[in-house]
């Protein structure tokens, strides 16, 4: 059974909105994680390691946003196995604030400490 105070429907609406939004960035940034070229006669030294360093944040932010849809993957599952809401840790029902908050969440605040 999915958490009881909580609209389910809501959740997963909202999840999937995330989900979506999430793919359209890591569509729109694929050009910032692309090869920086290094030919020293079209860009200086320091542009080199700008773009070095641009490409780098970029490919750091693209691993956070897949670790992000692997949760929000989770949660979907969750809602689908009707065990939404439920600590993986203790098996009591997750606050209902905290689902609100982070709907990605798999532990109570007492297991999670």
């Amino acid at each position: 059974m999915n958490h009881p105070d909580i609209d389910i429907d809501r959740v997963r609406t909202r999840l999937k909105d995330l989900r979506a939004e999430l793919i359209e960035q890591s569509h729109e940034s694929s050009d910032s994680r692309a090869t920086v070229m290094l030919d020293q006669q079209s860009v200086g030294r320091l542009s080199r390691m700008d773009a070095l360093q641009g490409q780098a944040m970029a490919k750091a932010e693209e691993q956070r946003r897949q670790q992000t849809l692997l949760r929000i993957d989770s949660a979907l599952m969750r809602l689908d196995r009707e065990a939404f809401g439920e600590c993986i840790e203790c098996g009591e029902w997750i606050s209902a604030k905290r689902l609100e908050w982070d709907p990605t969440v798999l532990k109570c605040i007492d297991c999670a400490e």
